[in-house]
């Protein structure tokens, strides 16, 4: 699948409609949200995150690999441009973290220095 994104939040783009949370090929990620931000921090990072969403995507059409649904039922998938896993190079660059598990307990902390 592929289409014009809209960002929604760090980990999350719309393409024709549909939500799709952002994994990499490593597995899944989570960014700092910007809804529920536990502290200034958290908000400030959330911001940054879909800024660097916002230019990963600008006037591309992302390729859409979907790996299934979380328990919301969004679409799961890991997005490329030009090739570059989408997710990875948010880790990489600091923007979301690894979320193995996806447990609530287990989530990336985003208040912390």
């Amino acid at each position: 699948m592929t289409g014009r994104a809209s960002v929604v939040d760090g980990d999350t783009i719309r393409v024709d409609g549909e939500r799709i949370r952002l994994r990499s090929e490593a597995g899944p990620i989570d960014a700092p949200e910007l809804r529920s931000a536990k502290c200034p921090l958290e908000l400030f990072r959330a911001e940054a995150a879909r800024d660097r969403l916002k230019a990963l995507l600008k006037d591309r059409d992302p390729l859409i690999e979907r790996t299934g649904a979380d328990r919301y039922g969004r679409t799961v998938a890991v997005v490329r441009v030009d090739g570059k896993d989408i997710g990875a190079v948010l880790i990489a660059e600091g923007h979301a973290k690894p979320w193995p598990s996806l447990r609530k307990a287990d989530r990336p902390k985003w208040c912390e220095g």
